[in-house]
């Protein structure tokens, strides 16, 4: 958050405040695990042994995020609020051991209903849960979330999604936190998760609209950069939603109009995701938090993307979301 007059500001992370400036190259749309507790009670068995070890699952994200830390990442943000999955007393085990900043979110994830717990309350009764977790912590933890996160999916804002778009708002308002809001490319939804978020108050340069790389649309693209709210090219490595070919077309268009301040770039990867367990259309997925470093990155400076650029990619731009200057 930023801090007051000529105190350094400062971002939450889940082993407490760190200085804006040492967040250093930050992947800014990755999840550590998502596991819901529920399909886990109920289908954990359905396809043979169990598809959770806590011991060994924890084991495995220390790796691949230590991994991560010597690649050169010093910060992974983590948008898994309530609707995918967030435990944050495992995500604080794996961040004991591993020399990595974890940033987490507060809000709530649902494509049209809100879940039961939720599904009586008020905007306000809502918010108000957000700004606790903002400025209190999340439950008994004591970790704060930096951010909030919503999803405006191709339904658009039906059912419940306008009760949460005025609870996100409300909490944005009154912190200052920024906003992640997950959308539909296809659907082209992140216009109008601009639009809604913004008519209610939300200064567009304070939301990241994720998942806006699934497009090649330029003119769907500058209809959210010329807002000035940030693009989120977060799914490298994901084909189904666009091969990695197009995408970084449309990166290397982009950073040539002047977008080069406006963009994230990620790879919405985590060390498991139990949506995929016993699902044949994600047989083929392999996510990897390490691509954008093997791969993507390489292939941008070969087509002449500057290490200036790519710093401006990958410290600066996540650094002024989370704590603007």
């Amino acid at each position: 958050m930023a801090g007051a007059a000529g105190t350094p500001a400062t971002v939450p992370t889940v082993r407490g405040p760190v200085a804006a400036a040492e967040l250093g190259r930050t992947l800014p749309h990755e999840h550590v695990l998502i596991l819901q507790p529920e399909a886990l009670q109920n289908y954990g068995h359905v396809w043979g042994e169990s598809y959770w070890d806590e011991d060994a699952r924890v084991r495995d994200a220390i790796e691949k995020l230590r991994a991560v830390r010597d690649a050169g990442y010093r910060t992974l943000v983590d948008p898994t609020a309530p609707g995918l999955g967030r435990c944050i007393p495992r995500i604080q085990r794996i961040s004991a051991e591993v020399d990595l900043n974890i940033v987490v979110a507060s809000g709530v994830y649902a494509f049209v209903e809100l879940p039961n717990f939720l599904h009586y309350r008020s905007a306000e009764a809502i918010a108000a849960l957000f700004v606790r977790e903002l400025g209190e912590g999340i439950d008994d933890t004591g970790v704060r979330a930096a951010f909030i996160k919503c999803a405006v999916e191709e339904h658009g804002p039906v059912g419940d999604i306008p009760r949460i778009l005025d609870a996100v708002a409300i909490a944005a308002i009154e912190t200052g936190a920024p906003v992640m809001v997950h959308t539909n490319a296809r659907a082209a939804t992140g216009t109008l998760a601009l639009d809604e978020l913004t008519r209610r108050g939300v200064e567009p340069s304070r939301i990241v609209v994720a998942h806006a790389g699934d497009s090649n649309d330029l003119a769907y693209l500058r209809a959210i950069g010329d807002t000035g709210a940030t693009l989120g090219l977060d799914r490298f490595n994901i084909p189904h939603f666009n091969p990695d070919d197009d995408r970084i077309r449309t990166l290397l268009a982009l950073l040539e109009e002047g977008y080069g301040d406006r963009i994230h770039l990620s790879h919405d990867a985590a060390c498991f995701m139990d949506f995929m367990v016993g699902d044949p259309n994600f047989a083929n997925e392999r996510p990897d938090y390490l691509h954008l470093s093997t791969t993507i990155l390489p292939a941008l400076r070969e087509r002449g993307v500057t290490e200036a650029q790519i710093d401006e990619l990958t410290i600066d731009n996540p650094r002024r979301f989370l704590a603007p200057s």
